[in-house]
């Protein structure tokens, strides 16, 4: 009998069904051997005439096309832009280390945690990978099959991507078999990125088009993955590497992290070959100098290298906080450096008032892009590193974002060489420049009277984490102040069409739907527009703290500096600017007006010292599906008493709210003897009096048949 694989001799063709059907099991086995074994088995030619001879099979006969077909990767271009997915767990961020000294703290903090409970054996085991320089998504499977492709966006909601992701050869349609049935659902996180061959190719035939050139890799692969039309990207040479994993149901993970990227690799995702498992400090340092050394050989970007500890229990011990794991750190290259002349040096006014100087610099390449400003984060640093006019200085790309002028070279410096002077006055609205005794960031005292802090509290506003006012952006902004039509945050709400046509590139069409988006804002919650007021050192935590403690916005508003020393992690720094912003007679008149032009929230109860002593202080995990609650709800219920609801279960969690299909947090639950409750027990004990939680209603259901498990690295 002929091998599954062997092209049948032209004597022996079989009929069209049985000819497409090894044609798509042929061009998947390439395309498994090219991408994810790196271990091509034909030309390039040889692929070609095979995906040819199915196009022409499918064409004529339409009836054999199937959705995961390798002529099915390219659909019909997106219409009104790209829709936004809420990812069901969070694409969180890393913790970056930069020196030694960081990685080796980092796992000290890891062994301390972990030794709390049990005494460790040894050092901890870590996985250790690349930092890959791309663009982060996720991709969701349902029985093998892939049904969508989001980017990471915000870490809670990204892009619709599906159509694109789909042209990406490295990304199978359909997961490759597997011991038993493919899971129900597998959310698989990775980075898109693109190869510097296929990138010189691509900016080769930009070039011969007459078309703009990308600068780098990444910029490439970000734009290649967002375009609305999908054909554009398949013209796009785009990789992928599978590196993480959000929601899965019905199957099992592996024990450990390592363990997950072999079983990836055996499902056909592709997955880095660069990685490896190490023991302690020593071996994650090891690791990053042996990839510090190979790092120009590869043949893609990264910037740095991610460590995680390898045991997925140890993981769920060690949890979360705030927007990262505790359990991973990404261990960050030294930035790139350039040597530039410093041409002039002024200063920018951010959103704040904080006057920064920024060196304007003699155009020069670093870090992937062509640099001509660089700040110098305020008038003590610039002193410190003696940087002058006409001095040639060393810029560098500050964790390869933000470029800056790290040091001056004395020798070289030029006899007219000038020394900055620190403006008494704001450039842009005259208004005195004050420095605060106990700060190191001189201000400009104009508050909304200046436009340039207009326009950045304006951008704040409305970006996407606070009131979220799509097609809101800086050139608008600009235009807006500049043509006196905004004076507050307010006054957005009460522009006309007429207003927005009239602007700069604003057709009758984008201002009316500028408009639709301006009305959905006027809908938000308390902690979104606390954030978007732009209080000094209020972020997005601290405003859904405030939100939870005082429910209202009232509350907020009346409290004293007792009030807010009681809300959780506010302290004294964080209170005292609160207490300056609402002191400032024009803040309360703007957030009077915004309620006056609409802007409106569901008010919650606010959580009481003296409230359920049941709930309040205690850790809730929500699993399985709640017979009428959503999990948002559920959490908002038990927020509102004081509770904090957290992702995994640990033996700091106090109970374990467990519905239909729970899975592996109830398992684990059972395993520390963790209380688990049903739906009528969490409502129970939310009404439940201080001081009666003895006899607690406990659910002890049957075994579950998903698994909810957020070990998303991203």
């Amino acid at each position: 009998m002929a091998d599954l694989f062997d092209d049948p001799p032209p004597s022996a063709v079989p009929p069209p069904v049985q000819r497409a059907a090894w044609l798509r099991d042929e061009l998947a086995r390439h395309s498994h051997a090219y991408f994810v074994l790196d271990a091509p088995l034909v030309p390039d030619a040889e692929y070609d005439r095979l995906f040819r001879e199915l196009q022409d099979l499918e064409a004529a006969h339409p009836e054999l096309i199937l959705a995961d077909s390798p002529t099915q990767r390219v659909g019909a271009p997106v219409q009104g832009g790209l829709a936004t997915v809420v990812h069901a767990l969070p694409m969180l961020s890393l913790s970056n280390g930069f020196e030694d000294g960081d990685i080796i703290a980092f796992d000290q903090r890891v062994m301390d945690t972990l030794s709390r409970d049990v005494a460790l054996d040894g050092p901890v085991e870590y996985c250790a990978e690349l930092k890959f320089d791309g663009l982060a998504i996720s991709l969701r499977y349902e029985r093998g099959q892939l049904v969508q492709g989001a980017t990471r966006g915000d870490g809670s909601s990204g892009e619709d991507v599906t159509a694109n992701v789909r042209t990406i050869r490295a990304i199978p349609l359909q997961l490759r078999s597997l011991a038993g049935p493919p899971p129900e659902v597998l959310e698989v996180r990775g980075e898109v990125l693109m190869y510097h061959a296929d990138f010189a190719a691509l900016n080769a035939r930009q070039r011969a088009a007459g078309a703009r050139e990308f600068v780098n890799p990444r910029n490439a692969a970000a734009g290649s993955l967002r375009q609305l039309d999908p054909a554009i990207t398949a013209q796009r040479v785009l990789r992928f590497f599978a590196y993480g994993v959000g929601i899965i149901e019905g199957a099992s993970l592996p024990l450990s992290h390592s363990a997950m990227l072999d079983w990836f690799r055996q499902a056909g995702l592709p997955v880095c070959a660069e990685r490896a498992v190490v023991s302690g400090a020593e071996g994650l340092l090891d690791f990053y100098r042996l990839i510090g050394a190979a790092r120009r050989s590869l043949p893609y970007d990264i910037d740095g290298v991610v460590y995680k500890v390898n045991s997925f229990a140890r993981q769920r011990e060690l949890g979360f906080v705030s927007r990262a794991p505790r359990f991973a750190i990404a261990h960050k290259f030294p930035a790139e450096e350039a040597l530039t002349t410093v041409l002039d040096i002024d200063v920018q006014v951010g959103r704040t008032g904080a006057i920064t100087p920024v060196a304007r610099l003699a155009p020069v390449f670093v870090g992937g892009v062509t640099v001509t400003n660089a700040t110098l984060h305020n008038e003590a640093e610039l002193r410190r590193k003696d940087v002058r006019i006409g001095d040639t200085v060393t810029v560098r790309r500050a964790g390869d974002v933000i470029p800056e002028v790290v040091s001056s070279l004395p020798e070289r410096r030029p006899a007219d060489a000038r020394e900055f002077v620190m403006p008494a006055s704001c450039p842009v609205c005259g208004s005195a420049i004050e420095r605060p005794e106990d700060e190191v960031i001189a201000r400009c005292t104009g508050g909304l009277f200046c436009s340039a802090q207009r326009k950045q509290a304006l951008l704040h506003f409305a970006q996407r984490r606070a009131l979220d006012i799509e097609g809101f952006g800086e050139k608008l902004s600009d235009q807006l102040v500049e043509r006196n039509l905004v004076q507050t945050p307010a006054d957005l709400f009460c522009l006309t069409l007429a207003d927005l046509a009239g602007l700069e590139r604003m057709a009758e069409k984008s201002a009316q739907n500028l408009l639709d988006a301006i009305h959905q804002a006027r809908a938000t919650t308390l902690a979104r527009f606390l954030y978007s007021l732009g209080i000094r050192q209020v972020g997005e935590a601290t405003a859904k703290d405030l939100a939870r403690h005082f429910g209202g916005l009232d509350g907020v508003l009346a409290a004293d500096e007792a009030a807010l020393l009681a809300v959780r992690d506010v302290g004294p720094v964080v209170a005292h600017s609160i207490l300056r912003f609402l002191a400032e007679p024009h803040n309360r008149t703007v957030i009077e007006r915004l309620r006056e032009v609409g802007v409106h929230w569901a008010e919650n109860q606010p959580v009481r010292a003296s409230g359920n002593a049941s709930v309040a202080g205690k850790t809730f995990v929500l699993t399985g599906t709640l017979p009428t609650l959503t999990r948002d709800h559920a959490r908002e219920l038990i927020e509102a008493q004081g509770g904090k609801a957290a992702g995994s279960v640990s033996r700091k969690t106090d109970f374990v709210v467990a519905g239909d299909e729970a899975g592996s947090k109830l398992e684990r639950a059972r395993e520390l003897g963790v209380t688990v409750l049903d739906e009528a027990g969490l409502l129970a004990l939310l009404a439940m009096p201080a001081g009666t939680t003895d006899d607690q209603p406990v659910l002890q259901p049957g075994e579950g048949g998903t698994m909810n498990q957020n070990t998303d690295q991203t």
